[in-house]
């Protein structure tokens, strides 16, 4: 992923950039935050009610967006030793002493913190006197914790105040009093166990000598993929054998205020707004030049809201046409920015990072849908393009059994027209022989990597081309003799079924996996027994399946293999449901007695 220090510093300094670009305050003590409730009251101390913030109406409400928050930092609240708060929000916990550890002398000190911040602050903004008399209140303070915990509020719930209609926190009344005092307990820590005069070094964003933090700041919004509800950390040294030179914590990637800042306030920006969960990662995108969400391929391979009526492929397609005909000039010479994230224990780990041009991106995201595209179950027509959760699902039961790193690889793959690892071709097999054992509905995604598998094999080894034999719908060409023996098996299953109507387990429950992997050992039993159920069909059926069978036996001739690898299992099961894909119109004709011409 990263070859070397150099490239992660470029990466910081994309989103240091990023972050200008979009006008995020990016200002050290400040940060844009969700907070979930408000205590609505007045300047004079009197309580109107707990109100909760956001979309009251979604199940997994996480409240309203505030852009300039007060924010002490970890370091900060740890300076001098004394247990402190945040200013004007922070959790329930906190403010009103809500929850099991109330009376935790830590919390306790928390609480009293937050109330000495409100009436110190009240010089500048008066009308937090009235926030802080309430919070002195033990009785009035009892009935508002009583009707937050009525509302289902959690300790951990982020609150502010509403005070005479306003929100204190989106006023810049407290802006200069706030910088004064965060800069008073920001302590300067020596940067190594050997510094002494100085601790000016060189920021690992910018370049420029300064004083290093003296920890990184958190990262929220991972807390789905691992992460921690409090943030978790982009570079964090705790252990010694990560520090070198005699340097403590951040000072091992020495980073600026300023650039530290701005970098967090970027990833948290693109969490929110990009960012889209793939089973145990998180992956968010960023380009050069602004670009209409209808126009994202990001959002076509995800899930996009405005995009669920239109065929991903076609949207794809025409996009990447309209760019190389010059028709929309405002695409060209774009830059795309992509990252795959997850949680791990209070540390943000980058399972990747992909950057290149935007006509690439559109291109390989076409390629993606073109080579996913499988004949549907019925063989009405093609299936819709797959999602792509819906293609990391076809490899495993169940999408909480798969793991970061594979949701990565694969998000690459997409991305960059790389080819599908084996153990994903290999999974997914796996799941077609339980689907088809189990006679289970097959899925399209499922078939659907299975035929890009061998598609990008051969095109990405500098082979030929397998478009013209690797088709969505049947083709009776193929040139593999494992594609041949799966239509053999459908057709065989189908002429059963034709003879003996429903018999539970049929051929294809009872020989599947054997057939698949040991067609030699297989096959000459089940031809035999083929003859019986030929002669119990009328003679145009039978005459038809004779047919196919001749027309696949031409294509396997004398050579049926004694064992198939695991590549050519997994043709087996695509010229199976190909096979069983293919239109039946013909058949059909001749089992309701239909005449014919042919």
């Amino acid at each position: 992923m990263f070859s070397s220090l150099g490239e992660v510093s470029d990466l910081l300094e994309l989103l240091r950039s990023y972050s200008f670009r979009q006008g995020l305050d990016a200002e050290p003590g400040f940060t844009a935050k969700q907070v979930r409730w408000a205590i609505d009251c007045d300047s004079v101390g009197r309580f109107f009610g707990a109100l909760e913030l956001g979309d009251t109406t979604d199940k997994k409400n996480r409240g309203e967006q505030f852009p300039k928050v007060p924010e002490m930092g970890f370091t900060a609240k740890k300076a001098g030793g004394i247990p402190k708060s945040d200013f004007l929000v922070d959790a329930l916990e906190v403010v009103l002493l809500l929850g099991k550890n109330a009376e935790d002398e830590k919390t306790q000190q928390k609480h009293k913190y937050f109330i000495d911040l409100l009436k110190d602050a009240s010089v500048t903004l008066p009308s937090l006197r009235g926030a802080s008399s309430i919070l002195e209140n033990s009785v009035l303070l009892e009935q508002i914790r009583a009707e937050f915990e009525q509302m289902g509020a959690k300790p951990g719930d982020k609150v502010t105040f509403r005070i005479d209609s306003e929100y204190p926190v989106n006023s810049d009344a407290w802006h200069d009093w706030w910088r004064e005092y965060f800069k008073g307990i920001t302590i300067s820590k020596p940067v190594g166990k050997k510094a002494s005069k100085s601790n000016m070094m060189r920021c690992f964003v910018t370049g420029e000598l300064v004083e290093p933090v003296a920890t990184q700041p958190k990262i929220n919004g991972l807390s789905d993929t691992g992460g921690l509800a409090t943030g978790d950390t982009l570079a964090s040294f705790k252990q010694d054998s990560f520090c070198s030179y005699g340097l403590v914590q951040a000072a091992n990637s020495a980073t600026s205020k300023e650039a530290a800042a701005a970098y967090r306030a970027a990833l948290n920006h693109l969490i929110q707004e990009t960012g889209q969960r793939l089973a145990g990662a998180k992956v968010i995108h960023w380009f050069d030049k602004k670009v209409p969400i209808e126009d994202d391929p990001f959002y076509f391979l995800a899930e996009p809201p405005e995009q669920e009526e239109l065929n991903a492929q076609i949207v794809a397609r025409q996009l990447l046409e309209s760019i190389r005909s010059g028709k929309r000039v405002d695409l060209q010479r774009n830059h795309y920015y992509s990252m795959t994230l997850c949680g791990a224990s209070g540390r943000v780990m980058v399972r990747d990072w992909m950057e290149g041009q935007f006509e690439e991106l559109v291109q390989s995201v076409s390629a993606w849908f073109d080579d996913l595209a499988i004949v549907r179950r019925d063989g009405t027509s093609l299936a819709p393009a797959p999602k792509f959760v819906a293609v990391l699902g076809a490899t495993v039961r169940d999408l909480k059994d798969l793991n970061a790193p594979f949701v990565a690889k694969m998000w690459r793959v997409a991305l960059r027209a790389e080819p599908i690892p084996s153990s994903a071709m290999a999974q997914a097999l796996n799941r077609v022989k339980i689907d088809i054992i189990q006679d289970s509905p097959f899925s399209h995604a499922r078939m659907g990597l299975l035929k890009a598998y061998h598609i990008r094999k051969i095109s990405n080894s500098g082979g030929l081309s397998m478009t013209e034999e690797m088709k969505p719908y049947l083709n009776e060409q193929h040139p593999s003799v494992a594609y041949q023996c799966g239509r053999l098996m459908a057709v065989l299953a189908a002429l059963q079924r034709s003879a003996l109507g429903d018999v539970g387990a049929g051929v294809v429950q009872r020989y599947y996996a054997a057939a698949s992997t040991t067609p030699a050992l297989v096959f000459g039993r089940l031809v035999r027994t083929s003859q019986f159920h030929l002669n119990k069909l009328e003679p145009g059926l039978a005459h038809w399946y004779e047919d196919r069978l001749a027309n696949i036996w031409s294509r396997i001739r004398d050579s049926v293999p004694k064992t198939l690898t695991l590549e050519q299992q997994s043709l087996f099961a695509l010229g199976y449901y190909q096979q069983l894909a293919a239109p039946k119109g013909k058949q059909n004709n001749i089992e309701k007695g239909a005449t014919t011409n042919e």
